[in-house]
């Protein structure tokens, strides 16, 4: 196992390159900064490690880095993580977001900054590992590197990048996603695959049904359908969210099976940080239910124009996200959403499906190894409850595994933070994880 003076060098390495992007806004709408952060992404990518730049991506919006490294091996390793980020104000933060720095925390010394977890800091102490296995002769692989800049908000750009017919991506034999994984400090988790999604907006307009042209008087209620409560009668017929469902994969029984007997619904509701599920059930029947059902969350209500006070508005709407099983067509879920929503209006902004991958392909098992190597207990799943494009690499590698030790939180909010301790974790598991995989792959 690398020595602790090691891993503490490979962690400053990874703050300095937290302190260099950090000030970095790439973020989406801001298309100045993502091309700024793809340039310097290439540039450490070809002069830190001696990458070849497959692509620069520039004239992609946003831009896709793609890079490799050729060792001459026999196997080929994917390397994938994402360099945008969510927007911020100061409003909440000890330190600037966009500045970022280290302070006290209550577990000991922590980064501070937007992009701190999810994902600049894994993503820096990913490069960081690879340097250094790549310096010492470590890893006797081929290794393809994509770093994408539209995670935050669908990777459309990246899933079109990979599914070309004449995409330029080698192929892998295993897809990695480097991230902090033992969220809230729980036992980091390994899933097998990941949900679908299709997101868009349910909407009724004035136009659409005969409702008013123009927002007029709400003393004309009485006469006068309001086009938010056509709205609320065709949400409301939706099934209180949950759609379609599948079953699972019969590879998956045996994962489910021993995570159902271990399943704790206590601490799953203060890992969720709330007091009550949705719904009742055993421990097996809530895993079943949030696993294998598509379940359709709304995201936002509103009506047109914005800022009515006693008018009958001219139309309202509901930003939806639905998130889909693997096994579940979306085409065929938002065609029966359509039909169920009527006589709202569906526009879909975008969709694609669930994946899941063989248990025993490779990647997964050495994840294991080298978390139970370093004192953690992994938690399998069948797939995430959350969504990712999986398919997408489904092409182009035999599995698509996010792992990797590390604590951080906050991603989306105020104060996002990675552990010092969790960047050590996480240079550590990748320095026990890759060379396995390598390993394995060779024999």
């Amino acid at each position: 196992m690398t020595g602790p003076d090691v891993i503490a060098g490979l962690r400053t390495r990874t703050l300095d390159l937290l302190a260099e992007w950090t000030p970095i806004r790439s973020f989406a709408g801001n298309e100045a900064g993502l091309k700024v952060m793809a340039q310097t992404l290439i540039a450490h990518l070809r002069d830190d490690l001696g990458a070849t730049i497959i692509a620069d991506g520039l004239k992609l919006d946003p831009p896709v880095v793609h890079a490799r490294i050729e060792r001459g091996a026999p196997i080929t390793i994917l390397l994938y993580n994402m360099y945008d980020v969510m927007p911020a104000t100061a409003e909440g933060w000890s330190v600037d977001p966009f500045i970022g720095g280290v302070i006290k925390g209550p577990m000991g010394p922590r980064y501070v900054g937007r992009g701190a977890e999810n994902n600049k800091g894994p993503m820096a102490a990913m490069l960081v590992a690879l340097g250094h296995l790549i310096a010492t002769s470590g890893l006797d692989a081929n290794i393809e590197i994509l770093l994408e800049g539209q995670e935050e908000t669908g990777s459309g750009t990246l899933r079109r990048y990979l599914t070309a017919p004449d995409t330029p991506v080698r192929r892998a034999s295993t897809a990695l996603f480097p991230s902090f994984c033992e969220y809230g400090g729980g036992p980091p988790r390994i899933y097998f695959g990941f949900k679908g999604l299709a997101q868009g907006r349910i909407s009724v307009e004035s136009g659409d049904w005969g409702g008013p042209m123009k927002p007029c008087h709400a003393s004309n209620s009485p006469w006068i359908a309001n086009p938010i409560w056509e709205l609320a009668k065709a949400l409301a017929g939706l099934d209180g969210g949950s759609r379609g469902a599948v079953a699972l994969p019969a590879p998956l029984a045996p994962v489910l099976d021993e995570l159902a007997a271990a399943f704790d619904p206590q601490a799953e509701l203060a890992f969720r940080a709330t007091s009550r599920f949705s719904r009742d059930g055993t421990p097996r029947e809530l895993l079943e239910h949030v696993l294998t059902a598509a379940h359709l969350n709304l995201a936002e209500v509103s009506s047109s124009p914005l800022g009515g006070r006693s008018v009958i508005p001219t139309g309202a709407s509901a930003r939806f996200d639905m998130r889909l099983p693997a096994g579940l067509d979306p085409a065929d879920e938002i065609a029966r959403l359509v039909r169920d929503s009527a006589p709202a209006v569906l526009s879909l902004d975008d969709a694609y499906p669930g994946c899941w991958f063989d248990p025993t392909a490779l990647g997964f098992a050495e994840l294991a190894w080298s978390y139970r190597a370093l004192g953690a207990r992994p938690q399998s799943w069948p797939w995430a409850i959350g969504a990712a494009p999986a398919y997408a690499f489904a092409g182009v590698s035999d599995a698509f595994i996010i792992g990797g030790l590390g604590h951080g939180g906050n991603a989306h909010g105020p104060n996002e933070f990675v552990e010092l301790s969790g960047i050590d974790r996480f240079i550590q598991s990748l320095l026990l994880w890759l060379p396995a995989i390598a390993a394995k792959g060779r024999s």
